[in-house]
């Protein structure tokens, strides 16, 4: 209406929430026309003079009681005829006036006569509690002139069950009152605010809640005018606390009671006014705080002389405003109360912004929404304490706890549908005894899920391990009764009261001085009836295996990695390890083993060796580990037996359950499990640096670095000492390590030869000085001239390779082909030294038709570049850069390159490990079992034999 911008027109507000100098601008002279806006505060509350004209709009804010909420709504409703009569004589008190009403007539004859009154409208709890205090019988049959509905009146007694001022279950209605609820009665305020004074008395804070209980009886005395609120805000932000409103007014009372001692009477209302407080609401406040006091006395509720800490005041607090606590739905961005309802906290609370997870309300109203007004942080543990007598707990996943000895349950906490607790652990003996009683016989007793140092429990789960063993070696599952059994056992014998681990303990140590035997299982009780014996020496508990003695373990699990059996190889002891004899299993599972593989075989051979468990049963009756593989064993007894060719090759390997193939667990001295798998190769490749460092560590004491000369005694071809009990093995070897050697400890025999070749050389070097004028003399221009088409780059690396050759060839026409010894080695240094310069020249002789024939076929191959023979030209070139590299002349030793005639040949050996491939060699066969290779064969003769076995040629393609 101020946009219209009407000459000589005043518009004023009139409503209860404004400053005492606002509304009383009503009231003050004026000239020209005066518009108020007044909500119904003017319809009775107070006179406006001059009024000439009512605008009636036909509605107001009622107050009204949510019965389905319990809290009070100010919904805006069609005001009554009564109150709309009285509307219109607000016009005309001076003079004639007039009332326009903004609805029809019919619509005003339509509604009530009166306005409901507030009986109906309000919660009876406080009536109800004055009534029972005053032994004025039931409510219900009170003569009221206009009786309540029977739903509030239980609401009325609800909120007093919830008050603890009444018990429900007292039968005489002339005792359900309680002795709180008589302290309450006596209390001039609503029973909530009488609640929080009688908790304050018992927890020290009586006299803090006095002052919030008397400020919230009141309006609030902070005056907020429309015209200067962000004044009267930043005069206000200091009584704020962060986390409560409640404190707020405390804040501001001391403030007060400072400020009145420190000013005269007319400084201190000029003070409030200038602070924007309501001078007369804080009078009041203060006259109500002194009346409540005098109260609390009377009722023998003493004050504290010690200040109270918030927690305490906010405790005290709780305890009236139980159904008016909120839990934060950061989904929704508002809190979930009470009964389902949903509200959020007010804009002038402090807690507008932060929004905590849990807040408590003094008032919830509902106008455009439903408010919380004046709030403060709560903690759910205060509110389950305070709530004992309302909260609802139920309970979710009863479970045996180890760890407690008892049965545990998730204990849910609600008080009116807000979840205090989800999920909190707590016994359930009390809740479910029966149930827990089951539980712990079942876990604790019969499976073994418990921690205890009784001597027949010890015993009773030895038994069962034992016959659980049987049953897992024999792959059965009818040998251990099954555990119904065993609970009728303890059933029988354990009282009702027992449903944990503290109560069994408190009975046991009673009952066995009497019968000390009365819980111990017996073999015959654990048999189940008509199971058969089990040998056990078929079943064996470790694997021996030279001196080295390997434990042995079953299950019985299918589908699992480690089902069947399983030996366990300390680490230490990996290297040890042969494979051999593993593939025949223990005893007790060979013949299935052996019916496995006879089923494995084709079909054409299968035929001949039917029925399977009878032809194996025969074989391995003739066989045994002394015979070798079990494949080839197996093959030989049934070639005699049937007269079928077969032939360990046609045993597959991959068609036998992995529960008849051992199994291989690497563990550490604490039996931790490293690795894991059905090849014993593999898990050896795999764990072969572990293996190493941990022999490195136990032979710490016979290593040695830095090395240039023989200084070490003898090198022991095998190395040996204790960890505990086991006995760790390692094969001393010397290593090349560029510029010096090493004395170390290798994981095998192999390794350590391989490795001790090339020290035993570095260490011959490193004693030699070469003279290579001299050899380089003896050289002539053909010689040079092939030595410089070398794939090590110069030539000098070329002669070094030659060298090292040289140097090989005297240690291996030493005794046994290598040294091992101080005199060995200066026998082979004298050696050296005396032959070096004939054997360079000798090797470098037989490397000048190999170095031509590499140079020739290079060319060759340049010279190929037709795109059809591009794929046999790479092969080729692979071929050849197999054959001819950098150090190919030791790698081949002396003597082998002699024997060429084609390009240049190579020995095949196993340090190497580098062969001559060809597209038409035949493929190569592996076995389940073992990987073999047979013998390359050539339509083309592209790869023939020489002369030894052991070296192999390749053509030109």
């Amino acid at each position: 209406m101020a946009g219209l911008q009407l000459p000589s027109t005043e518009i004023l507000p009139l409503f209860a929430r404004l400053s005492a100098a606002e509304q009383h601008r009503v009231f003050s002279r004026h000239s020209g026309r005066r518009v108020v806006l007044a909500t119904n505060v003017a319809e009775t509350s107070l006179t406006v003079p001059g009024i000439r004209y009512v605008i009636d709009t036909g509605t107001a804010r009622i107050s009204r009681y949510s019965q389905r909420l319990k809290v009070q709504r100010l919904p805006i409703e069609p005001v009554s005829q009564a109150s709309a009569t009285q509307r219109t004589g607000r016009a005309g008190r001076l003079a004639d006036g007039i009332c326009i009403r903004l609805y029809s007539e019919e619509d005003f004859a339509a509604r009530p006569e009166f306005t409901d009154p507030e009986i109906q409208r309000t919660n009876l709890a406080s009536v109800i509690l004055q009534m029972t205090s005053l032994g004025l019988g039931d409510i219900a049959r009170f003569p009221f002139v206009d009786p309540p509905d029977s739903r509030q009146i239980t609401d009325g007694l609800r909120l007093l069950e919830e008050l603890q001022a009444v018990d429900p279950h007292a039968v005489d209605p002339r005792k359900r009152l309680t002795a709180v609820g008589r302290a309450i009665a006596t209390l001039p305020v609503d029973p909530r605010l009488a609640r929080m004074l009688v908790a304050a008395s018992e927890n020290g804070s009586l006299r803090e809640v006095l002052v919030i209980v008397a400020a919230l009886s009141i309006q609030d005395p902070r005056e907020r005018p429309a015209d200067q609120q962000a004044q009267a805000d930043q005069s206000h932000a200091r009584f704020k606390d962060e986390h409560s409103d409640f404190v707020g007014y405390l804040n501001l009372w001391r403030y007060l009671k400072e400020q009145q001692k420190a000013l005269s009477g007319s400084a201190f209302r000029r003070m409030c006014k200038r602070e924007f407080l309501h001078y007369l609401r804080v009078r009041e406040w203060q006259d109500l705080h002194t009346q409540l006091r005098q109260a609390c006395k009377q009722q023998g509720l003493v004050r504290s002389d010690n200040d109270a800490s918030p927690d305490q005041i906010h405790q005290a607090l709780l305890t009236g405003l139980l159904s008016h606590v909120g839990l934060r739905d950061r989904d929704r961005r508002d809190y979930f109360g009470a009964r389902g309802a949903r509200f959020a906290i007010q804009p002038g609370s402090t807690l507008f912004r932060r929004q905590p997870d849990w807040v408590m309300s003094a008032e919830l109203v509902e106008t455009t929404r439903l408010w919380a007004r004046t709030n403060a942080v709560t903690d759910p543990a205060w509110v389950e304490r305070a709530a004992a007598h309302l909260v609802k707990r139920t309970y979710a996943e009863p479970h045996w706890s180890r760890k407690r000895g008892s049965v545990m349950a998730a204990e849910r906490v609600t008080l009116y549908g807000v979840p205090l607790v989800a999920g909190r652990q707590v016994g359930y003996g009390s809740v479910d005894p029966v149930l827990s009683r089951e539980l712990f016989i079942r876990n604790a007793l019969v499976e073994g899920d418990w921690e205890t140092r009784h001597a027949f429990f010890r015993e009773n789960q030895q038994l069962v391990r034992e016959l659980s063993d049987l049953e897992a070696r024999a792959r059965r599952r009818d040998l251990l009764v099954d555990d119904h059994a065993l609970m009728e056992f303890y059933d029988e014998r354990i009282p009702e009261s027992v449903v944990s681990a503290a109560h069994f303990d408190a009975w046991w140590k009673k009952q066995s001085r009497e019968t000390p035997d009365l819980l111990t299982y017996s073999r015959e009780l654990l048999l189940a009836e008509g199971a058969e014996e089990v040998d056990q020496s078929a079943f064996p508990k470790s694997w021996r295996q030279g001196e080295l003695r390997l434990r042995l373990t079953y299950q019985f699990e299918p589908g699992t990695d480690a089902d069947g059996v399983t030996v366990h190889i300390p680490v230490e002891q990996l290297n040890q390890v042969d494979d051999e004899g593993f593939d025949w299993l223990v005893p007790g599972m060979r013949e299935e083993l052996a019916v496995a593989l006879i089923k494995s075989l084709p079909k054409a051979i299968r035929r001949s060796v039917v029925p399977a468990p009878d032809h194996a049963r025969a074989a391995l009756a003739t066989i045994g580990l002394e015979d070798g593989p079990l494949d080839e064993a197996l093959a030989r007894a049934l070639r005699e037996r049937v007269g079928a060719p077969v032939a360990a090759a046609d045993f597959d390997w991959a068609r036998v359950p992995d529960h008849l193939r051992m199994t291989f667990r690497v563990e550490d001295h604490r039996r931790r499990r490293l690795a894991e798998g059905k090849v014993l190769g593999e898990l050896q490749q795999q764990m072969a640096g572990r293996v190493r460092s941990t022999i490195a560590r136990a032979a710490s004491s016979v290593e040695r670095e830095g090395l240039r000369q023989w200084s070490f005694g003898d090198l022991p071809a095998t190395f040996e000492t204790k960890q505990g009990k086991r006995s760790v093995q390692g094969f001393p070897a010397l290593v090349d390590e560029g510029d010096s050697a090493a004395v170390k400890v290798l994981a095998s025999r192999q390794e350590a030869d391989a490795a001790s070749r090339l020290g035993v050389r570095r260490l011959l070097l490193l004693g030699t000085d070469v003279p290579w004028k001299r050899i380089l003399g003896l050289l002539d221009n053909r010689q040079r001239l092939a030595l410089g088409s070398n794939p090590h780059g110069t030539m000098q690396d070329l002669l070094d390779d030659a060298l090292a050759a040289a140097v090989d060839s005297v240690v291996a026409e030493q005794p046994q082909g290598q040294v091992r010894s101080d005199a060995a080695f200066e026998q082979a240094l004298a050696g050296v030294r005396q032959q070096v310069v004939p054997r360079v020249i000798e090797i470098v002789d037989d490397l000048v038709p190999v170095l031509d024939h590499s140079r020739q076929l290079t060319l060759r191959l340049d010279a190929m570049s037709q795109p059809s023979v591009a794929q046999l030209r790479e092969d080729v070139r692979q071929q050849h850069a197999e054959l001819i590299f950098p150090g190919f002349v030791a790698a081949t030793g002396k003597g082998a390159c002699a024997t060429s005639t084609d390009i240049c040949g190579r020995r095949w050996s196993g340090s190497t490990r580098r062969r001559v491939t060809c597209p038409a060699t035949t493929s190569v066969r592996r076995s389940s079992r073992r990987s073999s290779v047979s013998a390359p064969t050539c339509s083309r003769s592209c790869l023939r034999p020489a002369a030894s076995t052991a070296t192999w040629w390749s053509c030109a393609g």
